[in-house]
């Protein structure tokens, strides 16, 4: 078990795999891809409202998944790689 950091006046125990399962957590591949063909058409200044829409929603995310995963690693003694 780990015990976990205090957010909020909360402490959570968690066991080792529980932790281990959030440290490779990512979007699915499709999002993934997604989100890779509207940043290159977001250089090139082609992407319609919804498309910016789109990329906001998937790249914020993208970051909130790889925040999850970096505090995982934390508490698991990990850098992230």
């Amino acid at each position: 078990m780990i015990k976990g950091s205090e957010t909020m006046g909360t402490t959570v125990d968690a066991s080792m795999q529980w932790v281990e399962s959030i440290t490779v957590l990512r979007l699915p591949e499709q999002a993934d891809q997604q989100l890779q063909v509207l940043m290159d058409r977001n250089n090139e200044v082609l992407l319609s409202e919804q498309e910016q829409a789109d990329l906001a929603a998937l790249a914020e995310l993208s970051e909130r998944l790889s925040l999850v995963r970096a505090e995982a690693l934390q508490l698991l003694g990990r850098k992230p790689s």
